[in-house]
């Protein structure tokens, strides 16, 4: 199994980003799938999730208007656009797959990529 995410990097603010989640070796299709981050010091908080088929997204209220969760389920990716972003949304972000199939199943994290929001 593997979940990796990718697209971080620095950017000054107001500045926009594209990160990337791929996953492979589970049936992407029976995972809601969410980004998380961490700042420095700073508990891993809720970003953004999207339901198994893509119908319904769900956005922490501060991020509303900013960010933009999507999947493609063709290509076992799930993608978050970061607009105007800002200092603080400087953090490591992280990707989760969670297994909404009927039946057992694993939840997954990825390793995370940083995002850096600095002039």
């Amino acid at each position: 199994v593997h979940v990796v995410e990718s697209g971080g990097g620095l950017v000054q603010p107001g500045g926009s980003l594209r990160l990337s989640c791929a996953a492979s070796g589970f049936t992407f299709s029976s995972y809601t799938m969410s980004w998380f981050r961490q700042a420095p010091g700073k508990e891993r908080e809720f970003v953004a999730s999207i339901t198994n088929t893509g119908g319904s997204t769900n956005y922490a209220d501060p991020l509303k208007g900013r960010f933009t969760i999507s999947r493609d389920n063709a290509k076992n990716t799930v993608y978050l656009q970061m607009n105007s972003l800002k200092p603080e949304d400087t953090a490591v972000y992280y990707c989760f797959a969670k297994f909404i199939g009927l039946g057992l199943g694993n939840n997954y994290w990825g390793q995370g990529t940083q995002v850096t929001v600095s002039s």
